[in-house]
């Protein structure tokens, strides 16, 4: 089977994993800073929390920002649903806005219009969620000229953009947002097994969400509330959690960091050709705003099913049937029966699910070679023609 996303782990990654085993630290060592340090400088943001999971990561940044019983937070329906989850783990109800129908992400148009109808009844939402699908930035100045008229503030789901660009700037800069997340699962543009990470330039954020991540649990003195006991001495100074990221993965991150220029330029090259080989099929390839360079985590192609005589499940199990790990991202979150007993409704995002109705995920790895591909071309234009 050919998977539609695999990691790629070298001899050097192996090697950096192993030198962790045989060294003191398993945990909390100086491994886990120097991933931090080395993300931070990619993307050009002043701190970087390292954490489990990027679900751990966007649950402390709504914490950080103060989301609690009685807020809304605003995110896209065509996401994973941890994008939406964070904020139900705060005690936050949540709302969705519908899809760009060329970019998949979040439209600003369509939040611009939800912002003025919520100011109108007084349920504005205190944080908003982006999420760059397939590793496309958001149109994230529109959307931060937004949060200055509407009082927002902004977490970039970029769980599947690192090293890509959004006018020219590193994605993860944190420029027009206060906090972005990464996810670095193995099927990610660079993985840790498992694992996640929250920049931001605020300090007060980041040492929120560094105390958040560990039970919040403090050894500053400066942060206690008399002086310590001892050399021995530590306070829980909040309800805190155990998202710690280990030693290992932050070895193996820090490894893959060195490729993930490579990376993503191989994932660029595959997508070329795609692109050149899907041209003449009813399909829709992905279109590339151009403010963006992707990371291009996915390559989601969108069935033209008023020129084609199989249905979009037919295609899909087909192509499985032959080999070919295709997926879909994402199932739109507010059709989730979790969702639905809160009282959304099929109909409530008409691009989002026209969007669920037509997309495939084809094949995109670094790894993946040109004769795998070919076979993937091949098979979809027999289905297809």
């Amino acid at each position: 089977m050919i998977p539609y996303g695999r990691q790629d782990i070298s001899e050097d990654d192996i090697q950096s994993v192993v030198d962790v085993l045989r060294s003191d630290y398993l945990t909390q060592g100086p491994v886990v800073p120097a991933f931090e340090k080395a993300i931070a400088n990619c993307c050009g943001a002043t701190h970087a929390i390292a954490v489990n999971s990027a679900t751990s990561a966007l649950h402390i940044a709504c914490l950080s920002l103060g989301v609690g019983p009685g807020d809304w937070v605003w995110t896209s329906p065509i996401t994973f649903v941890a994008s939406a989850n964070c904020a139900l783990y705060c005690g936050a109800g949540v709302d969705f806005v519908d899809i760009d129908p060329r970019t998949y992400n979040l439209s600003s148009q369509a939040l611009a219009r939800k912002l003025e109808d919520a100011e109108r009844v007084g349920r504005l939402p205190k944080v908003v969620i982006p999420v760059h699908l397939c590793g496309q930035a958001c149109d994230m100045q529109a959307i931060h000229v937004l949060s200055q008229r509407y009082g927002f503030k902004i977490i970039e789901d970029a769980s599947h953009a690192i090293g890509g660009k959004y006018k020219g700037e590193p994605i993860g800069n944190c420029r027009y947002s206060d906090i972005t997340v990464f996810s670095f699962h193995p099927v990610k543009i660079i993985t840790t097994a498992e694992g996640g990470m929250a920049l931001t330039n605020d300090p007060e954020l980041a040492g929120h969400m560094s105390l958040l991540r560990s039970h919040g649990i403090t050894r500053d003195p400066r942060q206690m509330t008399h002086e310590p006991d001892g050399s021995w001495y530590y306070q829980q100074i909040d309800l805190g959690y155990n998202y710690r990221m280990t030693e290992l993965q932050a070895a193996l991150g820090l490894s893959q960091m060195r490729r993930l220029d490579e990376f993503v330029a191989k994932r660029h090259a595959i997508a070329r050709r795609y692109d050149e080989q899907l041209a003449d099929l009813p399909v829709v390839i992905p279109w590339q705003h151009p403010d963006c360079y992707s990371g291009l985590h996915l390559y989601v192609i969108r069935m033209q099913l008023d020129q084609i005589k199989k249905s979009h499940p037919q295609i899909f199990e087909a192509l499985r049937d032959q080999g070919i790990g295709v997926n879909l991202h994402y199932i739109p979150v507010h059709t989730q029966p979790y969702y639905q007993r809160m009282g959304f409704q099929a109909g409530d995002f008409p691009e989002a699910e026209r969007y669920y109705t037509e997309a495939i995920s084809l094949p995109m790895y670094p790894v993946l070679t040109d004769k795998n591909q070919d076979y993937v071309v091949r098979v979809l234009k027999e289905l297809l023609q």
